[in-house]
């Protein structure tokens, strides 16, 4: 009788993809665990493998170590990797870590929804060796379809109410005026959330006036919403702020200050000006 070779080879196949999802595990536990850096490195080189959907078995790429250390917030990690390999760990993942190859990379999407204020500082500074055009493509990229429904990173901050990440974005060039597939832009899926509950309304309105500082233009699918039922988003957002987001008013002339000295300085700056003109001071009933 002869043998199945075929059968044989199936058996291997399967054994090394097992084999590669107890390392991959033991890869993610000990980034979760926070274990330093160097064990990390030497496992991600030497020891850990992933499985990818052509039957290969392959090392952890800085980007999708990277993306680790994103989801469990090791820092020192995520410091090593952007400092180690720089843009390289930026890069798109294999799919088995991200299906959508033509989007932009998840690592802005990823700090975003996990709130990594501290590794989304260090992915800006890393881009400042960008050129101004790849900044803004990196930047202004539409996500994952299946997981975020093809919105930026700027749309996630409103949609998840996220302002430290949202005046990072906003502050290093990303897009106001940008809009998801559905022709949304972040100013839509901020107000949506705003309308949709009273929860945190200080901290949406504090997204709100970081969107309103860094807004050049009004361009946004709610404005005949707010037009139509005036009294429910003047108690929303206050007065001032539904005049000139409505199109009845411009804004003020502190307003129009504000938005030229935002829009000037770095974003890592903004806590050397006074109190008074600090934007997490910013109060909508000024606007």
């Amino acid at each position: 009788m002869p043998l199945d070779l075929g059968m044989y080879e199936s058996r291997a196949d399967y054994k090394s993809q097992k084999q590669c999802q107890k390392t991959s595990f033991a890869f993610y536990q000990a980034v979760r665990d926070l274990l330093p850096v160097w064990v990390l490195e030497d496992m991600r080189t030497m020891e850990v493998f992933h499985w990818e959907e052509d039957g290969r078995a392959c090392a952890f790429s800085p980007s999708e170590a990277f993306l680790y250390a994103l989801v469990h917030d090791h820092q020192q990690y995520a410091r090593y990797i952007l400092n180690r390999f720089s843009v390289r760990a930026l890069e798109m993942p294999s799919k088995s870590f991200c299906c959508c190859q033509a989007s932009t990379t998840p690592h802005l999407a990823i700090a975003v929804r996990y709130n990594r204020v501290t590794i989304l500082k260090m992915i800006m500074d890393t881009i400042k060796d960008f050129t101004e055009c790849e900044r803004q493509s990196y930047l202004n990229r539409h996500g994952c379809i299946h997981m975020d429904g093809s919105k930026t990173a700027l749309h996630l901050a409103c949609d998840l109410v996220r302002p430290e990440c949202l005046i990072l974005l906003l502050g290093h060039g990303a897009c106001p005026c940008a809009t998801d597939m559905a022709g949304n832009s972040p100013l839509d899926c901020l107000l949506r959330q705003i309308c949709q509950s009273e929860f945190d309304m200080r901290t949406k309105h504090i997204c709100l006036g970081y969107l309103i500082l860094f807004m050049p233009k009004l361009r946004f699918q709610m404005k005949g919403q707010l037009q139509d039922n005036a009294s429910l988003w003047r108690s929303l957002i206050g007065d001032q702020a539904f005049q000139w987001l409505s199109g009845s008013s411009p804004p003020s002339l502190f307003v129009q200050a504000m938005q030229k000295l935002s829009q000037s300085i770095p974003t890592d700056q903004l806590d050397s000006l006074p109190d008074f003109l600090k934007p997490l001071d910013f109060r909508l009933d000024q606007v």
